[in-house]
């Protein structure tokens, strides 16, 4: 067996970033990846950086779950900083870009709730400023006529997730990371110090694992007899044809699902949490008649866009958990076993849920406190 000190499991954006910043350390990692490298959600998400509440939760779960979940915006904001300077250190252009996100309303109860998701984001500094129908207008004069305000987020923004992956694991692989794709784990076994990862490319020595496997990480971890409340969702994005300069902002809308941005090329990305078909043998499929329902609010946002023809659509699994909030840490019960999972926001926290857990596997002080934000330091 190949002796590493290091085994990551996910080739995502989490666990390429973490084999990064270990390796770059001197740390001896091996990252393990079942399938291509970045094309789960970490290629295949919508590019999204998010920084406020999303609103629909904010609905269904209320301001006590609101407040709860708050002190994880920190840990956003922090990753969207990290955004901001990643393209320099992996010598590509990531498209980040922060023009700001918009929930669009369309009755007084929406801005009602808009008002009271700000108050909550205020409570630990994120700014979300409440604009009347004149204030919407002046930044957004794209929107439908039936907007009557929204709340703007100035702190939002976006990326491309097609760059990034693979600009990382090319940074990763130059500090001394060896990367293995198309290499699924298919058993787990022993304690830190002395882990045993078997794979069919060979088995690994470790003296620590760490588990990025995104959806998949739930069936990881149980094979050392951890049990995580995370799950699979199958979700799909859509993408127009290019069109001229239009929309800036990050858009939701707080009467359906939606999140709607420009890319640099000029295609439109569509998505907001639409759910996919899953087919039998656990492929996935575009389900169509919600690619019409996520069209049909998209233009109903922005009516322009019921002109732009759509050209492309996809689909990912996406990992959640009940409360939103990350699992980031070491495993309760299984020392050397690490977690670094982010639920639904993934892509946003992956540079700062990378740089957390790497601290924390080097035994170094978290680049961040915790507590409050990981369900494993409460």
């Amino acid at each position: 067996m190949t002796r590493v000190d290091v085994v990551v499991i996910g080739g995502g954006i989490v666990g390429l970033m973490t084999a990064w910043f270990l390796a770059r350390e001197g740390t001896r990692v091996v990252l393990l990846e079942a399938g291509d490298l970045g094309a789960q959600a970490s290629g295949a998400n919508a590019g999204s950086l998010h920084l406020q509440i999303q609103y629909p939760e904010f609905v269904n779960y209320g301001e006590g779950w609101a407040r709860a979940y708050a002190p994880t915006l920190r840990f956003l904001q922090q990753s969207i900083a990290m955004w901001q300077a990643l393209g320099a250190e992996v010598d590509e252009d990531l498209d980040v870009k922060l023009g700001g996100g918009i929930v669009v309303a369309t009755e007084p109860s929406q801005m009602r709730l808009i008002e009271a998701k700000a108050k909550v984001e205020s409570s630990v500094g994120v700014t979300t400023e409440i604009l009347d129908r004149d204030g919407l207008r002046a930044i957004a004069p794209y929107l439908s006529d039936d907007a009557i305000g929204g709340g703007f987020c100035p702190g939002e923004g976006k990326a491309n997730p097609l760059r990034a992956t693979p600009a990382i694991a090319r940074a990763a692989v130059a500090a001394g990371a060896i990367l293995y794709s198309e290499t699924p784990v298919t058993g787990l076994s022993g304690k830190a110090g002395a882990f045993e990862v078997m794979t069919p490319r060979g088995g690994f020595h470790a003296e620590k694992i760490i588990n990025t496997a995104g959806a998949k990480a739930a069936e990881i971890a149980a094979m050392l007899g951890v049990q995580i409340d995370l799950g699979g969702f199958p979700l799909q994005v859509t993408v127009t044809e290019p069109i001229a300069p239009l929309i800036p902002h990050l858009i939701y809308s707080a009467a359906g699902k939606l999140s709607l941005k420009q890319a640099a090329n000029g295609g439109c990305i569509i998505g907001g949490g639409w759910a996919a078909d899953v087919r039998g043998h656990g492929g996935l499929a575009t389900n169509p008649v919600n690619f019409a329902g996520n069209m049909a609010m998209a233009a109903g946002v922005v009516p322009r866009l019921a002109q732009a023809r759509t050209i492309r659509s996809w689909t990912a699994w996406v990992n959640g958990t009940p409360d939103w909030r990350p699992i980031i840490g070491e495993a309760r019960g299984v020392p050397g076993f690490y977690l670094a999972l982010f639920p639904w926001v993934g892509f946003t926290a992956g540079p700062m849920t990378a740089r957390v857990i790497a601290d924390l596997v080097m035994g170094h002080s978290p680049a961040m406190n915790m507590t409050g934000i990981s369900v494993l330091a409460d």
